[in-house]
C-alpha cells in the first residue's frame, strides 16, 4: 500500500474558458469540481493504475465534506483523512483554450490547532506501519509547525518505509535533516530553496543538507535525477498543450510506485515523463490519458550524465 499525505486537501475546481484576459469578465465554459491537494491528485493517479493507495491528511467543514464525498466515488482509494474544526480551502484553476496555460488561485485552508496536530501524528504512525512507500505532498496550511514534514519523514524512517516529498519553502528545507529518499521540486522551487539557478547545483545542495535523492521538474524541459547512483535526464519526446497542473503530481505518482516496485531510476524516470505529459493531456489534475501515457512511455530520452557525487 502507497499511502500519500495531503495536510492541505482542497476542492479544486477548474474553469474553462476561450481566453484569459486581465482586467475583464469571461464566460466560464466547462466547470469541474474534485477532491484536491497535491496528496490527492497523487493517489488519484495511482488508484487509477491499480495500485493499492491511502489518502490521509487534514479536512473540515463543509468543504471537506465534499471531498471526502467526491473519494468515495474514486475505486481502489481509501480514505483516512482527519477532520479538523476549520473549513477546508477551495482551489480555483482558470484554464485558457487559446493557449492551454492555467492560472491558479490557492486559499490558504484552515487553522490547525496543536491538539489536532498532535490527533493527526498519531493517525500517520498507525498508518504508515502498513505502508511501502509514503509520499508527502503539498503546503502546509495555518497553525502547522514548518518542520511537520520533517516529523512526518522521520517517523516513516523509525519504521522502515521510505519517503517522497513534495513541497517548497520552509517546510522543504526543514524535512531535509529528516533524509527523506527521494525530494520533488521543480525548477523555480529549488532555486528559492537553494539560491541556485543551476538545476543540478541545487539539487547537490540539497542533497548535501539531507535529501538521498532529488528528481528536479522543469515542465516541458523534462527531469533531473541526482541520486546516489549519478545524474540522469529524461526529457519527453515532443511538447504537448494542455492544462499542466496536474503534472507533478503524476510525477510523485510515477516516483513513489517505483520506489515501492524498488525500479531501476532510468524505468522511474521515464515512467515519470510519460505519466506527466499524460496528465498534461487532461482537463482536472489526477486524471491520465492511457493514449498518451502509452505513446511517451517507450518514446523518452533518457541520459546518463555523470558518476555519483558521495553525500
Amino acid at each position: 500500500m502507497i499511502l500519500t499525505v495531503t495536510l492541505n486537501a482542497a476542492l479544486d475546481v477548474t474553469y474553462g474558458v476561450d481566453s484569459l484576459r486581465p482586467r475583464t469578465s469571461h464566460r466560464v465554459g466547462a466547470v469541474h469540481r474534485r477532491a484536491g491537494g497535491k496528496g490527492v491528485n497523487v493517489a488519484r493517479v495511482l488508484a487509477g493504475r491499480g495500485r493499492a493507495v491511502t489518502v490521509t491528511g487534514l479536512v473540515g467543514g463543509p468543504t471537506g465534506a465534499l471531498v471526502r464525498e467526491d473519494l468515495r466515488a474514486v475505486p481502489g482509494l481509501r480514505d483516512a483523512l482527519v477532520p479538523v474544526s476549520g473549513e477546508s480551502r477551495r482551489t480555483v484553476t482558470v484554464v485558457s483554450g487559446d493557449d492551454g496555460d492555467a492560472t491558479v488561485f490557492n486559499e490558504r485552508g484552515p487553522q490547525v490547532s496543536p491538539s489536532e496536530w498532535r490527533a493527526f501524528a498519531g493517525r500517520f504512525a498507525e498508518l504508515v506501519r502498513e505502508a511501502s512507500v509514503v509520499a508527502l505532498c503539498g503546503s502546509l496550511p495555518p497553525g502547522l509547525p514548518s518542520d511537520a514534514y520533517a516529523q512526518l519523514v522521520a517517523r516513516a524512517a523509525e519504521t522502515g518505509v521510505p519517503t517522497v516529498l513534495d513541497t517548497s519553502g520552509a517546510p522543504l528545507l526543514d524535512a531535509l535533516g529528516a533524509r527523506p529518499d527521494v525530494v520533488k521540486p521543480n525548477a523555480a522551487e529549488l532555486a528559492s530553496a537553494t539560491g541556485c539557478e543551476d538545476a543540478g547545483a541545487g539539487a547537490e545542495r540539497l542533497r548535501g543538507l539531507g535529501a538521498r535523492s532529488v528528481v528536479v521538474s522543469s515542465g516541458p524541459g523534462g527531469l533531473l535525477a541526482v541520486t546516489p547512483e549519478g545524474r540522469r535526464r529524461a526529457v519527453p519526446p515532443e511538447r504537448l498543450a494542455g492544462n499542466p497542473t496536474g503534472a507533478g503530481d503524476a510525477c510523485v505518482a510515477a516516483l513513489a510506485a517505483g520506489l515501492a516496485d524498488g525500479a531501476h531510476w532510468g524505468d522511474v524516470l521515464s515512467d515519470a515523463v510519460a505519466l506527466s505529459a499524460a496528465a498534461v493531456a487532461c482537463p482536472m489534475a489526477g486524471d491520465v490519458d492511457a493514449a498518451t501515457y502509452e505513446r511517451f512511455r517507450t518514446t523518452v530520452t533518457v541520459e546518463d550524465l555523470h558518476a555519483p557525487q558521495p553525500h
